[in-house]
């Protein structure tokens, strides 16, 4: 695990998490100086790639021709043993669709199958870009409240097909959770397939962070549940969150029903877009074939990392937090200081010096809470964690 352990300077790199979000922070809380500030926010990792993944794409520019190409055959059966590897999970080759992020896959597919003013559901606290895609397209957002249950998260189905009775025309399922780290169980997921099946709602499984699942958790596929291929569902998968290459925009749609596949495919047609380039299609083999090994290191060490953080900061009076099931992403309730968002905003850029997501970006079901990412060198936690306490005390 020593290759985790190592910083690396990434200022000066146009990182979204170590340069922009400067300027950001000068834009929405009058940051004027941030060069000191420790970013903790954005979920990407400060690890470095798996060797395997760096190889590949060093041998791919071996040759100096980067001409049209696309995706090989060899690529798709490393995604298809992937997941039957660690997930059970069988995905016919003729179902995927390749695309340049899970956020775009999450636009073509409410372009496709929704129009201006139909509902689109959400459960809230969730991944902003749940709000902001459908926002931007002039969909109805109906955003119901998950339970809040200990710092994590459950679902009030009564509340949801409520909703759903109402004309709900997509739901958007966030699995596992972003910020919560829920693993869903597999009742839950039965539920919202029935639900979605009941309702003829089209299911959205935003399956993002499947991989990184710690020990007493298992993530189960929506499309591997009970009834399944009765129900309209397209779940969005990548190996960016995973093996850190969010830069090399590279995920899959999975779509074993012929006439939604066959939708989305003339949406592509439609916009011009190509199948993933080069150097993604060469990572993303790379990581599948050969990242494991890494991930199952990398999962170890972020674990280690958030028993530090929910230790210290539970120390902290009015602070919970509770380890996740899932992602390198803490989710911390300061409800019990009294302090309003702007109040501890201010207290942690301006006294800490530390740079987490306010909980509102997600909802306002996220009012009162902070996340934190951890993915990062033990040294960075403890620097943040320390940080975090100066911000209260």
């Amino acid at each position: 695990m020593s290759s985790f352990n190592q910083i690396y300077n990434r200022k000066n790199t146009n990182s979204l998490k170590w340069d922009q979000f400067k300027d950001r922070l000068k834009a929405k809380y009058n940051v004027e100086d941030a060069s000191d500030i420790l970013p903790m926010w954005v979920a990407d990792m400060d690890f470095a790639v798996p060797e395997v993944i760096i190889n590949a794409v060093k041998q791919r520019l071996d040759h100096p021709v980067f001409g049209y190409s696309y995706i090989s055959d060899e690529c798709k059966t490393a995604i298809q043993n992937w997941f039957i590897r660690h997930h059970n999970w069988h995905i016919d080759k003729n179902t995927i669709l390749f695309h340049h992020g899970v956020v775009p896959a999450l636009a073509s597919i409410l372009e496709t199958f929704t129009q201006p003013g139909d509902k689109v559901c959400i459960s809230t606290p969730v991944y902003p870009a749940f709000t902001n895609i459908p926002t931007a397209q002039k969909r109805t957002l109906v955003a119901v409240d998950l339970v809040q249950s200990e710092n994590s998260f459950k679902y009030d189905f009564s509340v949801l097909e409520e909703q759903f009775k109402a004309g709900v025309k997509a739901y958007i399922l966030c699995s596992p959770h972003n910020p919560g780290g829920v693993v869903w169980s597999k009742e839950d997921l039965e539920q919202i397939v029935k639900l979605c099946i009941k309702y003829d709602v089209l299911l959205v499984s935003d399956e993002i962070h499947a991989d990184i699942v710690f020990e007493g958790a298992k993530h189960i596929p929506t499309l591997t549940i009970e009834g399944a291929e009765q129900a309209k569902i397209v779940t969005c998968i990548a190996p960016t969150k995973t093996f850190n290459m969010a830069g090399l925009h590279a995920a899959m749609m999975v779509v074993p029903n012929d006439e939604l596949r066959a939708k989305l495919i003339e949406n592509r047609n439609a916009h011009g877009q190509e199948d993933l380039n080069i150097l993604a299609a060469s990572a993303l083999k790379a990581a599948y074939e050969d990242g494991d090994e890494w991930l199952a290191e990398m999962i170890q060490y972020v674990s280690n990392n958030m028993d530090y953080v929910v230790e210290e900061l539970n120390k902290l009076e009015g602070v919970i937090v509770t380890k996740p099931q899932s992602t390198y992403l803490i989710w911390i309730d300061y409800r019990g200081t009294g302090l309003t968002e702007s109040e501890m905003m201010h207290r942690i850029l301006e006294v800490g010096r530390l740079a987490l997501e306010p909980g509102t970006k997600y909802g306002e079901a996220g009012n009162g809470f902070l996340r934190m990412n951890v993915a990062c060198p033990f040294d960075t936690v403890k620097d943040g964690v320390e940080r975090f306490k100066k911000s209260l005390y």
